[in-house]
């Protein structure tokens, strides 16, 4: 795919039928559009915190903002830190998602330490679904109380999807469900119609606000 053709029309269409676009590496202007035969889905009612990470998102002295620094947030995301040799996050998508943002398509949760940016994530927004993309960590645990601020945020701003793309191991403790592609676009296209309240997602939240919401539907112990 031609780099100069991501443009922010053309992520919104590709989502809204599915897929997304991956570099080979950071350093490659190469990108594929990707549309997975089985997706990963965080359910919004289903959400499940480890009781540790419950003691420290409920303790901790990070801050948690929206939307205040989005290109430093994906600007980590691709970032070589730790024991990640690479990463999918090029340059023509930073352009491109950086785009989205400033159309208010893209969001960013974001923990900071004073005036560091320790962690976070960043993902797509439209309508009532929200398209979790990357996060990083430069703190112990800071990209996972972010995802917890992300999915309180969503379920108190009435979002009904959170496609996470694919399943792996630092997911499956959150819950992450395998859904069929089918299934997968059944519940997206009413997602899409919905109209979320952005005023409420972006509205501060304290930890225990964080674990009230992320947990709404659950019975699961803190």
């Amino acid at each position: 795919m031609d780099p100069e053709a991501l443009t922010a029309d053309y992520l919104l269409h590709a989502y809204r039928h599915g897929a997304f676009p991956m570099a080979d590496s950071r350093d490659s202007e190469d990108l594929v559009m990707v549309r997975p035969h089985v997706r990963g889905v965080i359910p919004l009612d289903r959400f499940h915190v480890p009781t540790r990470l419950v003691r420290t998102v409920r303790t901790t002295d990070l801050e948690v903002r929206v939307d205040t620094d989005f290109p430093q947030v994906i600007a980590g995301c691709a970032d070589l830190i730790r024991d990640r040799w690479d990463t999918w996050i090029n340059r023509p998508i930073q352009r491109a998602y950086t785009d989205l943002y400033e159309r208010g398509h893209a969001h960013s949760i974001e923990c900071w330490a004073g005036n560091a940016l320790v962690g976070g994530l960043y993902g797509v927004q439209i309508g009532g679904a929200f398209f979790g993309e990357s996060m990083f960590t430069r703190q112990r645990d800071a990209s996972k109380v972010a995802l917890v601020h992300l999915v309180a945020r969503l379920n108190r701003a009435g979002f009904s999807l959170l496609d996470a793309q694919f399943v792996n191991d630092h997911l499956k403790q959150f819950n992450i469900l395998d859904v069929p592609h089918r299934l997968y676009m059944q519940d997206l296209r009413p997602a899409l119609e919905q109209t979320p309240d952005m005023a409420a997602f972006r509205a501060g939240m304290t930890g225990q606000q964080a674990l009230d919401y992320a947990r709404q539907s659950t019975s699961q112990a803190s």
